[in-house]
């Protein structure tokens, strides 16, 4: 290009480029604002409570008889299957004693048949009754030997897990001595203390539901009312309500594990909240949120809206007026902007 004609072309360009660079400077200058739409939820009232996973029931296996312990297969913390053994004794002692009861009874027996055969001779009636008494009780005893014989093995009465041996393998026991306790967890099992007023609808009162959460995960766990104490706790006038459901897939709570159990009612209708980060409070003391009204691709104003607010215990509140669905709001720092600033969308760091 001949050197008189770029001194216009380049005249020309920056005439075309200039005002489109502005307006780019001029949006990239607005405010960023991170946005939320307002939804419609089931209006309910929520209040948590701290409470703890029980087992379905704990039992202290013991045995019936005395002996030394031989076999302790199960382990603390390990599950056991109903049915299977938990401990064992030496069952010497106890096959020895059944086999002396047997012998016994035989021995009673061939008495009495003896005796029959000579009845009416030189043996007595009264002879023959005792023979035949002595029969009836080596019967017993016999019943006594493969009791004892049956009761020298621990069986697990139900799927479980094994919470603490309680006594060490090899140790010599008498019956009634504690071995090992047993938690029942076929079911999840968790207990909170409620006030009276929540007890008394509890159960009752199909809008009030359970939902239950742990630390370790991120899912919820619908719960029914399974049992409660009909009597008040010394402190605070509260009762205990065990709630109930089937076991997580993921893991398997242990009794004593810490629990977050919401109790919730539904009132009927429908509500709006948003996050307590979107409330703003005025010098006035009058609540309020900014409304963004889009005027562009990725950007708009925003509206101060004043609005009625009921407080929540899960990090939202209520909305009574003020908001309709469908609107945006800024969701964080509307304290920050005035009614009717000029902001950009938020739609990721790179932005």
């Amino acid at each position: 290009m001949p050197l008189r004609l770029l001194g216009p072309a380049l005249a020309l360009a920056v005439s075309l480029t200039g005002p489109s660079l502005a307006a780019a400077d001029e949006t990239a200058m607005l405010p960023v604002v991170k946005l939320a739409p307002v939804d419609l939820s089931d209006a309910e009232l929520r209040r948590v409570f701290f409470g703890k996973v029980v087992a379905r029931e704990t039992v202290n296996l013991a045995f019936q008889v005395g002996g030394q312990i031989v076999q302790f297969p199960v382990e603390e913390g390990a599950s056991v299957a109903g049915g299977s053994v938990v401990a064992q004794m030496d069952m010497e002692p106890f096959e020895l004693a059944l086999e002396q009861a047997q012998a016994n009874r035989a021995q009673a027996e061939r008495t009495v048949s003896r005796y029959e055969q000579l009845a009416g001779t030189s043996v007595a009636e009264a002879n023959l009754e005792d023979a035949r008494t002595a029969v009836t009780l080596n019967d017993i005893a016999v019943r006594n030997a493969k009791r004892d014989l049956d009761h020298a093995a621990l069986h697990a009465p139900f799927d479980a897990i094994v919470a603490a041996r309680m006594m060490p393998n090899f140790s010599t026991v008498s019956a009634g001595t504690p071995v090992v306790r047993l938690h029942d967890m076929s079911e999840l099992r968790v207990e909170i203390d409620v006030p009276e007023t929540l007890f008394q609808r509890a159960g009752r009162d199909p809008n009030v539901t359970f939902v239950a959460r742990f630390p370790a995960s991120t899912q919820s766990y619908p719960m029914q009312i399974r049992e409660y104490n009909a009597e008040t706790a010394e402190i605070g006038q509260t009762y205990t309500i065990t709630l109930g459901s089937d076991l997580p897939q993921e893991f398997v709570p242990l009794p004593g594990a810490s629990v977050e159990v919401s109790a919730i009612l539904q009132l009927g209708g429908q509500s709006i909240e948003v996050p307590n980060s979107a409330i703003a409070i005025g010098n006035d003391n009058q609540t309020y949120v900014m409304v963004f009204e889009p005027t562009g691709a990725g950007q708009g104003k925003v509206i101060r809206t004043p609005v009625e607010i009921i407080p929540t215990d899960r990090g939202k509140v209520a909305v009574k007026e003020g908001l309709s669905e469908g609107q945006e709001i800024v969701v964080s720092g509307a304290n920050q902007l005035e009614d009717g600033t000029e902001v950009r969308r938020f739609t990721g760091f790179g932005n």
